[in-house]
């Protein structure tokens, strides 16, 4: 497995230090606070640790962000185990750094089975082999703004993104509140359904927050420009694989009092609706 894929699934294995609680790191790539899809998914892994029946996945997760996460210090899962029923499953899942909560996420599993079934269809985007990839993007960034750190910007990728419409990060103009990525690991995953899950709950955390300032041309890079995710919500609608290529459409029906609201859409490659996600996060433009 290629060193960055298998760095991110290391970091997704929590090491358990009592029952019920568990202990996190964050990796050192320059970041001021911890990503927040990191925390997603540790927290999922978290709770499907103290899940035994292997045959319930989670089909919902709703979470909080309460405090940034210093990257330095260890993080801390405590799961409260909530309900087994007989169908469903409920966690809830505290994320502690220093005494104090960075993160709360509720988390609801399932036994699979059958039912009715519909879905919207998926929108109409080029293929991944006609999008442009991060690292084009990342190298055309360098070029245009020649003082920008390579290092950080240039770093190994777990996961490979290809933009179909993306923004220029270098000199942004508005575009619609909308965007379609796709996106798949770098090497081939375990068929783990769980497992597959809490990786596309850290995926999912990457572009959506971007969705929201797309039309007021914005770069997220500028020193006046706050913004951070303070909710996320995430269903898992059928099982999936994050190393076959998956189509991120992302919208933004809102923002407004510093905040923006965004939705995305997972669907594979036949166009199966696999998940989907919602999020609000701060969007907060400093006037002095």
């Amino acid at each position: 497995m290629k060193q960055a894929l298998s760095d991110l699934l290391t970091l997704l294995d929590l090491e358990q230090i009592e029952m019920n609680l568990f202990r996190g790191v964050s990796p050192d790539e320059g970041w001021q606070r911890v990503y927040g899809g990191q925390v997603i998914g540790q927290a999922l892994v978290a709770a499907s640790r103290t899940v035994d029946d292997q045959s319930r996945i989670a089909h919902s997760l709703h979470g909080y962000f309460l405090r940034p996460g210093d990257t330095t210090c260890p993080i801390l899962y405590q799961v409260d185990r909530i309900r087994d029923g007989r169908s469903f499953t409920t966690r809830r899942v505290k994320a502690i750094q220093k005494g104090q909560a960075i993160f709360s996420m509720s988390v609801s599993f399932q036994v699979m089975e059958t039912g009715l079934e519909h879905q919207m269809s998926a929108p109409s985007t080029p293929p991944p082999e006609d999008c442009k990839s991060e690292e084009m993007l990342m190298n055309e960034y360098l070029r245009d703004v020649p003082d920008a750190d390579p290092t950080f910007l240039k770093r190994p990728r777990p996961i490979e993104m290809r933009f179909a419409d993306p923004m220029n990060d270098a000199n942004p103009k508005p575009l619609p509140p909308a965007q379609s990525v796709w996106i798949k690991t770098i090497d081939t995953m375990p068929d783990d359904v769980r497992l597959n899950q809490c990786l596309l709950a850290y995926a999912s955390d990457m572009t959506l927050i971007d969705t929201s300032y797309r039309p007021h041309a914005i770069n997220w890079r500028q020193d006046n420009f706050q913004v951070a995710s303070l909710d996320h919500a995430m269903w898992f609608h059928r099982p999936f694989k994050t190393d076959e290529w998956l189509l991120y459409h992302q919208d933004s029906p809102y923002s407004g009092g510093a905040r923006g609201f965004s939705r995305g859409t997972f669907y594979d490659k036949d166009g199966l609706l696999v998940a989907s996600c919602a999020q609000e996060g701060l969007i907060r433009l400093h006037t002095s």
